[in-house]
């Protein structure tokens, strides 16, 4: 071996005998001063882990009729949009709405420019008093001709001249008065005015302008009632349809800020006629009233449709559950207040604090909802409301404590 090896032997023999020789001379009374530290319950600075109970939070299982419900979002839709625009050219003379407006069915909108139409429809009156004239004076000559006093001094072929004269003047008459009927109809479509109620968007046009027919002027939206239109996977169409069969579904929007607030209530109208192929889902537009106008057209929400309900069905609050790599498991509170693992199954959510377990749980059972991080099988626990504070030591506790942690120090005093 060469004297390198053997200075570095020599070496790790030294630092083996110097360690040895520390942990008997004084490391070991280090340990033990910091064993009992170790062991000290969570709350008082001392103790005995093991026998000390741990303060949880515990909820007992109730026993509830849970809604079963589907959620998605959707699409504020309105229940008729119309785009208001004037069957006749000419000058726009006025707009009788602002901009925002709740306007009324037949309320007035907006004015053409009448004199146009105005003559148009008078000369159409005028030539229809002509054609009633003509037609007095044909039907008084036949009725003369025709009359027993001069028949037989009328030729035959003069008195059917004569008839035929009247029938011609009947259909002008009428001819005349269709004409007159078209341009009063024109007239009337100076005057614009809305065809729904609903409410009036920006116009697009400004009064001076000359517009022709078709020209948009404003859209009017009709809020009240108001349509939310969804999708849905189409593994729920089946239990959709099998709800609608039952009666009306109820649907209702929820504020997007929390979930949980309903702004608006409402039923299901229509399941589209067909599924997606490129998103696999289908299409469904429910119906509210939206008295308070809480809903807008391309408005995004959150939808909630109620389909069934889940009579006595077991309810814990969702806290309580926990997960692992086998399935989910709870925290189940013994008579002796020791907790066991329990493993329970799912059955759905309530709402966004509570959950129902279908499976190994039965109402009254207690459940740890706080504290599972500092629990196992067969640990005692001290279980509270929720909201409730474990209680202050008492001085026995205090002083024993204190006790404990001298005895931690190996029996002596401050220095």
């Amino acid at each position: 071996m060469s004297r390198f090896w053997k200075i570095v032997l020599l070496v790790v023999a030294i630092l083996l005998v110097g360690g040895i020789g520390y942990r008997v001379m004084g490391g070991g009374k280090k340990a033990g001063g910091a064993a009992p530290a170790a062991g000290a319950p969570g709350g008082w600075g001392g103790g005995d882990k093991a026998r000390d109970p741990v303060p949880v939070t515990a909820v007992a299982a109730e026993r509830r009729n849970v809604p079963v419900y589907v959620t998605a979002q959707g699409t504020v839709a309105a229940y008729n949009t119309v785009t208001v625009s004037p069957q006749v050219g000419g000058e726009l003379l006025s707009v009788d709405f602002k901009e925002g407006q709740t306007v009324k069915k037949g309320d007035l909108l907006a004015r053409i420019d009448p004199r146009t139409f105005q003559a148009q429809y008078d000369q159409a009156i005028a030539s229809q008093r002509q054609n009633q004239a003509l037609l007095a004076t044909a039907q008084s000559n036949y009725e003369r001709s025709n009359s027993e006093a001069y028949r037989q001094y009328v030729a035959q072929t003069d008195l059917t001249t004569l008839r035929n004269q009247v029938a011609q003047y009947q259909a002008a008459v009428a001819a005349a008065q269709a004409t007159a009927n078209q341009s009063k109809v024109q007239l009337g479509y100076t005057r614009i005015v809305s065809p729904i109620d609903g409410v009036a968007g920006i116009r697009a046009v400004d009064p001076g302008n000359v517009v022709g027919a078709g020209t948009a002027l404003v859209t009017l939206t009709q809020l009240q009632p108001i349509y939310v239109l969804f999708n849905l996977p189409e593994q729920q169409l089946e239990a959709v349809r099998t709800a609608q069969g039952n009666g009306p579904l109820e649907a209702a929007t929820l504020d997007r800020a929390g979930g949980a607030v309903v702004n608006a209530n409402g039923r299901l109208q229509v399941v589209d006629n067909q599924i997606s192929a490129t998103s696999g889902t289908f299409r469904l537009r429910a119906e509210f009233p939206n008295a308070d106008k809480a809903l807008w057209p391309g408005q995004f929400v959150n939808v909630r449709m109620k389909l069934d309900e889940l009579p006595d069905a077991v309810v814990v609050p969702a806290e309580a559950v926990q997960r692992s790599s086998t399935g989910d498991f709870v925290y189940l509170i013994k008579p002796d207040n020791t907790v066991t693992l329990r493993d329970v199954v799912q059955g759905g959510q309530v709402d966004d604090s509570h959950v129902v377990v279908s499976k190994g749980l039965q109402p009254g059972d207690k459940v740890v909802t706080e504290g599972q991080f500092r629990l196992k099988e067969g640990v005692k626990v001290n279980p509270l409301q929720p909201g409730q504070a474990p209680p202050a030591p008492t001085e026995e506790q205090l002083k024993a404590a204190s006790q404990k942690r001298g005895a931690g120090r190996g029996g002596r005093g401050p220095r």
